[in-house]
């Protein structure tokens, strides 16, 4: 994310405790549906690029 000028800190907004980023950065926990709609509104992007 630090390509496209955003960090890891900067997603706690949308998603919650900086931990739960982390743990979806690696792969241990999927978004739920409320994250997914959430990132997809921030970035203007289809929801269905993050579902995949």
């Amino acid at each position: 994310m630090e390509q496209l000028g955003y960090r890891s800190s900067d997603l706690t907004q949308l998603i919650g405790y900086k931990s739960r980023v982390s743990e979806i950065f690696h792969k241990k926990r999927k978004l739920t549906i409320d994250m997914v709609r959430a990132l997809s509104k921030k970035f203007n992007i289809p929801a269905e690029m993050l579902i995949q």
